[in-house]
């Protein structure tokens, strides 16, 4: 009997492949990283045999070190860094480019023409979205533009695309399934997130080839079976979903009002909204939570490109720290009176002020401004970015809500972060025991396919807080403390 389910999470800067047991404990993980490409000003790109080779290994060497065997593995959940694309031939399964990141900017060119001809309106009825480099479509256009060929290739129905997790699908199950969920069709820019379809006249005005798109399935559902050759047998593949909306099912946000924030390289706050879509009026995201069984869940989401990142650059950037961890010791240690704030705007500033053009700034140096005031600003950006998001979230949903903030990734080690991240948003901040939600949703959303798994509202009560962080700051403080926060975004948009 298959008593184990397997997690793959293919991130944006590794690739990892956790193993579970049908209660969901964890037994074993493997990890590698990869490397990640910059080949010019705003551009990151990753090879795509790289996403591949790393996936493999991992899904590989997490079976190997669980001690088991395909025929002990009821069903794989895949769960992915989200907008980022790829597009290969259908006959070799060959990338025809590198896949363009996420976070990527090479089409900020595009999406200001199209929002100048008044076209943003148009897409965020049917999407949700925004007209912004961060989502798929454009990335699209801009590959069938540049490689030559490509874009007659793609008319004729040779080529395919997919985000990361489509792609693993397709080299996982030799090519014989092209699918994708709802939750990764509705980070595009091309999928009606009401009536659930690919929409023909969204596809025309980014100017991309029906013929291109995967199909759109739930997120638990049947995404095929391995080829035999990747393991020592084929496994179901049971479970799709991007890498926030697995992590709100891996924090059992099954209710509206229910909010979870996951603090990784950048920052996404998702909040369940229920069976009907809330439109922002405040730069939000509308998009989907999951789907099951036809089912719709959407959510509101606010993306924070940098989080994490920050802190990555004052070790590798600046190397004014050896470890990440050693920024909180720091921080602590900081001049309490010196007000240095950091926008970290390396990649432009996401939500809710979406300004692709703006950079990163440093304000309040003075002679005295150390390391730990540098260390305490990109931690503390990470809290002021939040509560931008929530600020925006309470005016978006209307009625009242009491925010208690469930967080995971790997920044919520830092006690300092946390602290502050409460203090900041005068709520408390729940961090749950099982810190890996990314990828408990993943293996979960599998388990429901495979009937292997409690309902959503049984899962819930799996959940178990590790630790609650209490705002232990004056409201006036947060208030005074975000009130800067607001002058120095002021000063750093490009508009």
């Amino acid at each position: 009997m298959s008593t184990h389910f397997i997690a793959m999470d293919q991130g944006t800067t590794s690739s990892r492949a956790l193993v579970f047991t049908r209660d969901f404990r964890l037994v074993s993980m493997d990890q590698k990283e990869f490397p990640q490409h910059y080949p010019a000003s705003g551009w990151v790109e990753h090879d795509p045999e790289d996403i591949w080779a790393t996936s493999l290994a991992t899904l590989r060497g997490a079976v190997a070190k669980a001690g088991l065997s395909a025929a002990d593995i009821a069903a794989i959940g895949i769960t992915n860094q989200r907008e980022t694309t790829l597009i290969w031939d259908r006959k070799t399964g060959k990338p025809i480019h590198n896949a363009i990141v996420w976070q990527d900017r090479r089409t900020s060119e595009i999406c200001s023409r199209l929002r100048d001809d008044g076209h943003e309106g148009f897409f965020s009825r049917k999407t949700g979205l925004l007209l912004d480099p961060y989502f798929s479509g454009t990335k699209i256009a801009w590959i069938l533009d540049k490689v030559p060929g490509a874009r007659a290739r793609a008319e004729k129905g040779e080529l395919a695309f997919g985000t990361v997790d489509t792609f693993l699908i397709w080299r996982l199950t030799g090519g014989k399934v092209h699918a994708t969920d709802a939750t990764n069709a509705s980070r595009t820019l091309l999928y009606d997130i009401q009536t659930g379809n690919w929409d023909a006249e969204l596809c025309q005005r980014l100017d991309v080839p029906m013929a291109l798109l995967p199909e759109v399935r739930n997120s638990a559902d049947d995404f095929g079976t391995t080829a035999a050759e990747w393991l020592d047998g084929a496994v179901a593949i049971r479970g799709v979903a991007g890498d926030q909306q697995a992590a709100t099912i891996g924090q059992a946000c099954f209710q509206p009002g229910m909010m979870k924030s996951t603090y990784g390289t950048g920052c996404f706050a998702v909040m369940n909204t229920g069976d009907k879509p809330v439109f922002s009026t405040n730069r939000l995201l509308t998009t989907l939570a999951y789907q099951i069984r036809g089912q719709r869940t959407y959510a509101l989401e606010g993306a924070i490109f940098v989080a994490g990142a920050a802190v990555q650059w004052l070790r590798d950037g600046l190397g004014i720290i050896a470890a990440s961890a050693e920024a909180g010791t720091l921080a602590a240690e900081a001049d309490p009176a010196q007000n240095v704030f950091l926008v970290p705007a390396f990649v432009g500033l996401g939500a809710p002020y979406w300004d692709a053009d703006a950079r990163g700034a440093l304000y309040g140096l003075t002679r005295g401004t150390t390391r730990k005031e540098l260390c305490r600003a990109a931690l503390e950006s990470v809290g002021y970015q939040t509560r931008d998001l929530i600020e925006a979230m309470r005016r978006d949903w209307g009625s009242p809500f009491e925010t208690v903030l469930r967080v995971d990734g790997g920044m919520t080690a830092s006690a300092y972060a946390m602290q502050f991240l409460a203090d900041i948003l005068q709520a408390p901040v729940d961090r749950p025991t099982i810190m890996e939600t990314t990828a408990l949703g993943a293996a979960y959303l599998a388990g429901l396919s495979a009937g292997l798994a409690p309902e959503p509202a049984d899962f819930a009560r799996l959940w178990a807080r590790d630790i609650r962080f209490a705002p232990a700051m004056a409201a006036g403080d947060a208030d005074a403390r975000y009130a800067g926060w607001k002058d120095a975004i002021r000063r750093t948009l490009s508009v």
